[in-house]
């Protein structure tokens, strides 16, 4: 009988074992679905502002400045925005179980922009339509809203229905406890404005093979489209709203892959960057990076350029560099510095994009205030009017 007991104890834990270690494997969301009693200016029930201190917090929609989009799962989702003057929204929590490092996970939620999302400006303080498309970002933190490391980071969110979006992240610097989701402006030039995106029906997160591939997901079921007589809320204001995409062909969203720091093979067309004849204080310069004239936006054609640096810094991870931008002496003072700080800052922004650590990459802007050539003829102007590169710290050989 004993014998008998035994048997049948190990073929019930048997059967049991799978599933406990599948079980084991998830890290449920609390309130996936953001729901909540919707109003303006309130993060989710379960989850934190993560938000600039001396702004508001993020929306529960719909219902609040003229967004009226259904929900895709329940009754409610949440609105994130980002503003003209460099702040943006974000939401975070405290996981049931961490992140741990060389681990490798998978969670999906829907996204999508509303087309009307009308707010003051913080610049201008007149009303404006929020509806620039942007990006999604996935942090891994310690502490309630710690941006530890970048796990994630969408392509720019410009569909205006809703999509299902994979995220597979891969912690690799530590074990974390909290995860910040934030809406961010698009890279590689940080260049402030006022956009949105909507997140619904998240999912629980589940840990998975690192060799195995993303799971496809497809759009998800559409709702009854609103009411046509449903009152939008917010005030009357004139805005533009994108042209509908009933022509636009249907696909899968794109689902790019973490921006961790991966190699990237030098080519003919990369410059290689050596360490031998550097030291602390050390500035160089890589060829063929250059902006237009008052302009702070990087040129497709300076991504090669960009790529040496990135190259160098995933080469080097000991190395600690300054982003300095210069102009020549034709702008004013106050133009000038704001100019060199806006192209160096853009310059930062890419390399941290790529996934290096934004500890290791500072910068400043100059102004006109380091010339390398005289500013009275072509040649010199365009030589003054460049980024480069300073090593702040690095180890001794």
């Amino acid at each position: 009988m004993l014998k008998m007991k035994n048997a049948q104890w190990a073929l019930t834990a048997v059967a049991i074992l799978p599933g406990l270690l599948l079980a084991q494997k998830e890290i449920p969301l609390a309130n996936p679905s953001f729901e909540d009693s919707a109003t303006c200016c309130k993060a989710p029930r379960g989850w934190y502002n993560c938000g600039a201190p001396d702004e508001t917090p993020p929306d529960i929609q719909p219902g609040f400045f003229e967004v009226t989009k259904n929900p895709v799962h329940g009754n409610t989702y949440v609105g994130l925005v980002v503003r003209d003057n460099e702040t943006n929204e974000a939401i975070g929590q405290r996981l049931p179980r961490p992140l741990e490092a060389n681990e490798c996970y998978e969670f999906s939620i829907d996204l999508c922009r509303s087309e009307i999302y009308v707010s003051l400006s913080r610049t201008t303080g007149e009303k404006v339509n929020y509806a620039t498309p942007v990006v999604v970002r996935i942090w891994g933190g310690n502490a309630y809203c710690e941006k530890s490391e970048m796990l994630y980071e969408t392509n720019v969110i410009t569909t205006t229905r809703w999509l299902t979006y994979t995220f597979r992240i891969h912690p690799k610097r530590g074990n974390y406890s909290y995860l910040t989701i934030e809406a961010y402006y698009k890279t590689p030039t940080l260049f402030a404005y006022n956009g949105n995106v909507l997140l619904d029906n998240a999912t629980t997160i589940r840990q998975v093979e690192c060799n195995q591939p993303p799971m496809v997901e497809t759009p998800p079921a559409p709702r009854p489209p609103a009411d046509a007589n449903t009152a939008k809320k917010g005030g009357d204001v004139t805005v533009k709203t994108p042209p509908a995409e009933t022509n636009r062909p249907t696909r899968q969203p794109e689902r790019p892959t973490s921006p961790t720091i991966k190699v990237v093979e030098p080519s003919a067309e990369v410059e290689v960057i050596s360490r031998e004849k550097l030291k602390r204080g050390t500035t160089f310069q890589v060829k063929n990076l250059y902006f237009d004239a008052d302009k702070y936006v990087i040129k497709e054609e300076c991504i090669p350029a960009l790529q040496a640096v990135y190259q160098f810094m995933v080469e080097n991870p000991d190395i600690v560099i300054e982003v300095g931008g210069h102009t020549n002496n034709r702008p004013s003072d106050d133009f000038a510095e704001t100019l060199s700080t806006d192209r160096a800052k853009a310059v930062a922004e890419w390399l941290i994009s790529k996934g290096i650590p934004k500890e290791r990459v500072q910068y400043k802007g100059y102004g006109k205030t380091q010339p390398l050539d005289t500013n009275t003829t072509p040649e010199g102007r365009k030589r003054n009017q460049r980024v480069e590169f300073k090593i702040l710290s690095m180890r001794e050989n």
